[in-house]
């Protein structure tokens, strides 16, 4: 059982993200997490090293220029390049291999969120 009283929540310059399962709490391979990203914000372009499956819970999420809605699910392969935005106010479901690194211009590190 994961002890909700710590706090799991990663703030980048991009969005907030809050783990839900991970190895770090006891999963063996599963990760799931929640974004929320205010109107106008983006992630950098990036390559993920797992499959992430989003679901889109509120507002609007674009992948690589290709709006998803409320109630949507996107389906990001392995090694995809992507760019995250939201033009207006997101909140996301996001669930993936446990652990994983994301790859930017400036290098490759983990997802602390996801391990």
């Amino acid at each position: 059982m994961i002890d909700k009283s710590l706090d799991h929540t990663f703030e980048t310059p991009n969005a907030v993200m809050r783990t839900l399962a991970a190895p770090s709490l006891g999963t063996t391979d599963l990760a799931v997490w929640t974004v929320e990203m205010r109107a106008g914000q983006a992630g950098p372009l990036h390559r993920a090293e797992h499959d992430q499956v989003w679901v889109v819970l509120e507002g609007r999420l674009t992948v690589n220029d290709t709006d998803h809605v409320a109630g949507e699910t996107v389906v990001i392969a392995a090694d995809e390049e992507r760019r995250i935005t939201a033009p207006e106010p997101l909140r996301a479901l996001v669930a993936s291999r446990g652990g994983g690194t994301v790859t930017t211009s400036d290098g490759t590190r983990p997802l602390p969120w996801a391990a």
